[in-house]
């Protein structure tokens, strides 16, 4: 809306309408993609933390299989060890995943808020915003979760 204003354009207006036709469709996959990825991001020595509803011992777990039993998100965040600097050097390093401001496309997109659209920010201006200098949000696609953890491991190796 900042952009392009309230109002889309008839052709995007029909974009629009075919992606929202199709999502019911791609969301199992969405979820069960992010699952996979959030459970591999959690057992690797290089992460932090990672926030994802249905880890378990994620504060918001019992609400996740209480209303959201067929899945919960293709969205998750993580933040890696070595702060911002890491977080950097991995988004550099990412050659599968689309570096991207926006969520919900088919394809897997990432953010780092600390060198991205939040730049102009210390990280004391990041934390009392509500936002960890590390921390990396990751839209999961629906493309195969392997290839995605593939390139987060290849990244996260260099």
């Amino acid at each position: 809306m900042r952009d392009l204003g309230a109002i889309p354009s008839p052709h995007n207006a029909f974009l629009l309408n075919i992606g929202l036709k199709t999502l019911h469709l791609r969301m199992p996959q969405h979820c069960k993609n992010a699952l996979k990825v959030a459970q591999w991001l959690q057992n690797n020595d290089k992460v932090a933390w990672v926030n994802y509803p249905e880890l378990e011992g994620n504060k918001y777990y019992d609400l996740a299989k209480k209303y959201l039993p067929n899945g919960s998100c293709g969205v998750l965040s993580f933040g890696l060890k070595g702060g911002r600097e890491k977080a950097i050097k991995t988004m550099d390093s990412l050659q599968f995943i689309a570096i991207v401001t926006h969520v919900a496309d088919a394809r897997t997109c990432v953010l780092h808020p600390a060198s991205h659209t939040h730049r102009q920010l210390t990280d004391e201006q990041l934390i009392e915003a509500g936002v960890a200098p590390d921390l990396i949000r990751l839209s999961v696609g629906i493309e195969n979760a392997d290839d995605i953890i593939a390139d987060l491991d290849q990244a996260l190796n260099q």
